[in-house]
């Protein structure tokens, strides 16, 4: 890998892309002043859009439309109305998506047409380009990505590369670049559709609003099959998203911008999201007897006059039998494990199937179990509805049901399965349509769920009995579920928990059973019989007799005063320990709503502070429905739709003080809550519904290890038997693990941390005096950097020990080595603050869930600075004094000593590189083979402070050089750069030499342009011009070359220097 540099990468990148059939320019040469302009002069590299491709990609897409209206769609596409970037950008996606509005006149008549941006039909009619190296120039700021990827002369995507052959450039460094162009030249990205970043081996890709944590990989190139473990990433998403025909699917049918109200969002389909539900299209196709071409794209939603009615078949099955057969109305499942984006795979469905030109304007009805999971799928559904071109409809009740579904075409109507009710029990369900482009959409499609054999089920087919059915569900089918396959089908598309946590698209979750810390008497304890059905909290009023009598036989031995008193006890401790080791929130699981308030009140009467009547404050809630019939008491807890909106949104911010909410139903199921990593479960639950209810702590959160589900009930015996469904139905990858899986890690890490130790007496640290803790924390930082490779070691082990601690807590072994893991934790955070170059925290550092356990037996509330640890006052570091050189040879700790000093001399070093190559370099050179020698244990670190001592001498003496030779900055770095070559000393003496440079930053000047150090042909121009220089004065002809070069790379960090000092003056 010596040999790769990002140069490298980047022309690896465009080989990939010219293999797909995308044109390939440098961005110099593009530009207005390049060999093949194609930039406009007077905008002086603010235009990102290649006007003149446009146009000509507009002409020959809408060749029927004028040119004046050709102009006028140009003019819309470059205009940009809004100052904030994500509504502008918005606003170019459904010109991108939709086409430009234009109007023209034809015999004295104005016609309304549109003009498209991108041909769908013929891909070849499509200008395809990828240009490296593109300068925009913003606000006087001056960037260049990588690559930018142009359809058409739209740039719809970046590419920013790291090198992969240096472990000092990250992916996160890519990704924290394009969060500065977005912020320095907001221009680009209003035409953005998806960001991509990679150092090679690894990629991700994103959209203009994802955090760190929302970049995701792309693990597949055809949709077949997962690329192998060890496969270059970026070649795989190269290949994967930008072939010519998927990238259009996707900025046409796999792009969404979610906006609730608040913050838009702007959402991209993962590899599994976009594989499936293509697949789901084409067998929805099929099960309504259409043939179709594979992968054909379309864009503008067609009006019925203009669509051929597709062939009206009798289905090739009778209801009831499993099949996926063509025209056999079952769709089929797909399986896509809780986390993933179901809901928004749904959403993505559904928009494609409304587009497809072959399904006629279907009317598509959305199917749940639950009033508040067909508010909260109807939600996101709304908030895509730019996807569907409409906007869905909730059915009210039974009436309103049958009133949006007796309509001739199009809809997507949203309703509970129980409304699908004849008016009298046995009555069959009467007709509403008999169109067979008519698609059900179930959610979580379970036979315990939807009473597929004779009841609700039964009634929909009865009233749509043309109509075709898929399932989506986060769970898999059960066993012993023939019905489900028999309306559905067999699975569309599975993407189970492994390649989930593999992808981060979720964590994993761990269990902790809490049962025997209730201390109660055997009899008084609840028995669950392993066969208990859940009812639902519209069951509690009206079901089943004998499952109610059971339901509150066992809701009275859990909800007892005395057991609710002990888990509450139990809980307020747990939930402390657990917020001490990482902030987020917790979801409490209670059997009945009376359950739900008696524990609230437990709650609050060991910890009143928690408590408040206003729905703005206040640390925990109960959400739970409710009427006016219901008890006084409970009044208080129940809450409208909107109040209850405004607590989940609450819940789901990270800052917000609300860490707690009890439930009994809500919430269990399709709430999505990043920051909650711990649910305390306290009522029996089984099968998927078990599984979708843990799931609720399985988001993707900062640097969140896992969730943690608190088993107060018993749900082991539950567990296991999901897991046999899961594994039987092909998952891979286990539901929960146990968290003494955690604990074994923390404790392994532990003992690697606290053997690092050997010999050191930290423990008597941790409860010493302030002043002995701070001293304390340097001989430990002393004692760890005199292990071999120590630094390293200690850093990575600490982290991970950390994450583990988190996720084991409140374990009893978590707890008792807490304040050891706080002091170890402080040790680190102090070295990496003494040996890390730059000032301030990294943003990996800084976007953190995990808290440092900083308690106050370890650290109190001081800030440890390392300077005055070692006991140094703070230097300035652009200065090196005399006297600060002096504390740092006299300093005790002298490991820690050489950390610091390295620390100084690299950053100084770092800004000396931007202004003079050959300084930097000589310096650079001898700080690494000083620290070489040190880490090899060839000198003692008394001697390398000796050595380190010098050079910081020789660099300050450096900094007076110029005033001695009457030379400036600038002039001296050339000088620098000449004097390497000691015959040109000896020949031509100082004052030649100091002619030169000054001729030269006087050249160098003068004939700089903004992007020059890419433009091959620039470049040549400069190197004539140092060579003419240099011959002038009779440089040796032996050494003008490697000169020449020098030069020419202290011009390139100069040249940055001078256009930034005209650009701010």
């Amino acid at each position: 890998m010596a040999n790769i540099t990002e140069n490298t990468l980047e022309q690896t990148a465009l080989a990939w892309f010219e293999s797909l059939g995308y044109a390939i320019e440098s961005g110099p040469e593009i530009a207005f002043d390049g060999a093949r302009p194609e930039r406009k002069a007077d905008a002086f590299y603010a235009d990102v859009v290649l006007e003149g491709r446009l146009r000509m990609a507009l002409q020959d897409i809408n060749s029927s439309i004028p040119p004046d209206a050709i102009e006028d769609a140009v003019r819309k596409i470059l205009l940009t109305e809004s100052p904030s970037l994500i509504e502008n950008n918005r606003r170019f996606h459904r010109l991108l998506t939709d086409g430009v509005d234009v109007s023209y006149m034809v015999g004295g008549r104005e016609v309304f047409d549109k003009v498209w941006l991108l041909d769908l039909k013929n891909l070849e009619n499509n200008d395809w380009l990828v240009v490296n190296q593109f300068t925009v120039i913003e606000n006087q700021k001056n960037r260049r990505p990588d690559l930018l990827v142009f359809i058409n002369g739209l740039p719809l995507a970046v590419i920013e590369l790291k090198n992969p052959a240096d472990e000092k450039t990250t992916i996160r460094q890519a990704f924290n670049q394009l969060q500065t162009y977005k912020q320095d030249i907001p221009c680009l990205f209003t035409y953005n559709e998806l960001l991509i970043i990679s150092d090679g081996l690894e990629a991700r890709a994103g959209t203009l609003t994802s955090g760190w944590d929302r970049f995701m990989p792309w693990r597949t190139v055809e949709g077949t099959e997962v690329a192998p473990k060890g496969s270059v990433e970026l070649e795989v998403l190269i290949k994967g998203v930008f072939d010519r025909r998927r990238f259009l699917d996707m900025i046409l049918n796999f792009i969404v911008f979610e906006d609730d109200g608040g913050e838009v969002v702007k959402k991209a389909a993962a590899y599994h999201q976009y594989h499936a539900v293509n697949k789901a299209v084409e067998c929805t196709l099929s099960a309504c007897g259409i043939k179709a071409e594979p992968g054909q794209l379309y864009a503008q939603f067609p009006s019925l006059d203009e669509l051929n009615p597709f062939e009206i078949r009798e289905p090739s099955f009778p209801y009831g039998e499993r099949a996926n057969h063509f025209g056999g109305r079952r769709i089929g499942v797909i399986w896509h494990t809780q986390g993933s984006g179901k809901s928004l795979s749904m959403a993505f469905f559904a928009g494609k199937i409304i587009r497809h030109p072959a399904m006629a304007n279907p009317t598509l009805v959305v199917i749940t179990d639950r009033n508040d999971l067909d508010e909260q799928l109807f939600g996101t559904f709304s908030r895509c509805k730019d996807l569907m071109r409409q906007t869905p409809v909730q059915a009210e009740t039974r009436e309103h049901l049958r009133e949006l579904l007796h309509v001739p075409a199009g809809g997507v109507v949203f309703t509970t399965i129980q409304k699908f009710m004849s008016d009298e029990k046995g009555d069959q369900y009467p007709q509403l349509s008999d169109r067979e482009n008519i698609v059900v959409i179930a959610d979580e499609a379970h036979r315990s769920q939807y009473d597929f054999i004779d009841g609700y089920a039964r009634h929909m087919h009865d009233a749509l009995p043309k109509a075709s059915f898929i399932g989506f569900t986060a769970t898999p089918i059960e066993r012993d579920d023939r019905s489900t396959p028999a309306v559905f089908g067999d699975y569309i598309d599975k993407y189970d928990i492994l390649r989930a946590i593999e992808d981060k698209a979720t964590v994993a979750i761990y269990y902790e059973g809490r049962l025997a810390k209730i201390e109660l008497n055997e009899d008084e304890r609840p028995k669950i019989d392993h066969e208990f059905e859940e009812i639902t909290e519209g069951e509690e009023e009206s079901g089943k007799q004998q499952l109610r009598r059971k339901w509150a036989a066992l809701e009275a031995m859990v909800g007892t005063k005395k057991r609710i008193a002990l888990v509450a006890e139990d809980l307020v401790r747990h939930v402390g320990q657990r917020q001490d080791a990482m902030k987020g929130k917790a979801l409490i699981v209670c059997m009945s709503r009376r359950i739900c308030v008696d524990m609230y009140n437990a709650v609050i009467k060991l910890r009143p502070q928690w408590h408040s009547d206003d729905d703005d404050k206040g640390m925990i809630k109960i959400v739970m429905s409710g009427a006016v019939s219901d008890r006084l008491e409970w009044q208080r807890h129940i809450r409208n739709k909107a109040r209850r909106e405004s607590l989940a949104k609450r819940f789901k911010n990270p800052d917000d003080s609300l860490a707690m909410v009890l439930v009994r139903d809500m919430w269990l199921t399709g709430f999505d809550c990043p920051p909650m990593h711990t649910m305390y479960v306290d009522k029996p639950m089984r099968s998927h519904g078990l599984m979708q209810a843990i799931a609720r702590v399985n988001r993707v959160f900062k640097d969140k290890p896992g969730g943690l589900v608190v088993d107060y009930i018993g749900l082991a015996y539950q567990l296991k038997r999901a897991l046999a469904d899961y594994t039987e139905a092909g998952g891979r990858g286990d539901a929960t693990l146990d968290q003494e899986e955690a604990v074994a890690v923390m404790r392994e890490r532990y003992d690697i941390v606290a053997s690092m130790y050997h010999g050191f007496d930290y423990a008597s640290l941790i409860h010493a005096e302030p002043a002995g803790r701070i001293a304390g924390i340097a001989s430990a930082m002393e004692h760890i950097l005199q292990l071999e490779d120590g630094k390293k070691r200690y850093l990575e082990s600490v982290t991970v020990l950390s994450k583990a601690f988190a996720l084991a807590v409140p374990h009893e072994e978590a707890l008792n080595i807490r304040d050891e893991v706080g002091f170890f934790q402080v040790v680190r955070s102090a070295l990496a603050k003494a040996t890390v170059e730059g000032e301030g925290k990294s943003p990996e550092e800084m976007d953190t869930a995990i808290q440092q356990l900083v308690s106050r037996a370890v650290i109190s509330d001081e800030v440890v600075d390392i300077f005055a640890s070692v006991g140094l006052k703070k230097p300035d570091i652009s200065i090196l004094s005399d006297e600060f050189l002096k504390e740092v040879q006299q300093l005790p700790h002298k490991n820690l000593a050489v950390e610091v000093l390295r620390k100084l001399l690299n950053n100084e070093i770092k800004a000396r590189s931007r202004k003079n190559v050959v300084q930097a370099r000589s310096f650079a050179e001898m700080l690494e083979e000083a620290i070489r020698k040190y880490q090899n244990r060839a000198i003692e670190a008394a001697q390398v402070i000796e050595e380190l001592i010098a050079l910081a001498k020789d660099m300050r003496d450096a900094q007076k050089r110029g005033e001695k030779l009457g030379l400036n900055e600038d002039e001296l770095a050339f000088y620098d750069a000449l004097e390497v070559n000691d015959s040109a000393v000896k020949v031509l003496g100082d004052e030649i030499l100091k002619t030169i440079a000054h001729e030269l930053v006087t050249a160098v000047r003068r004939n700089v342009s903004v992007d020059w150090t890419v433009r091959e042909n620039a470049r040549a121009y400069i190197r004539v011009v140092v060579r003419r220089i240099l011959r002038k004065y009779g440089y040796p002809p032996d050494k003008q070359e490697k000169a020449t070069q020098t030069v020419l790379e202290q011009a390139e960090v100069l040249c940055k220097d001078f256009i930034e000092k005209e650009e701010m003056a």
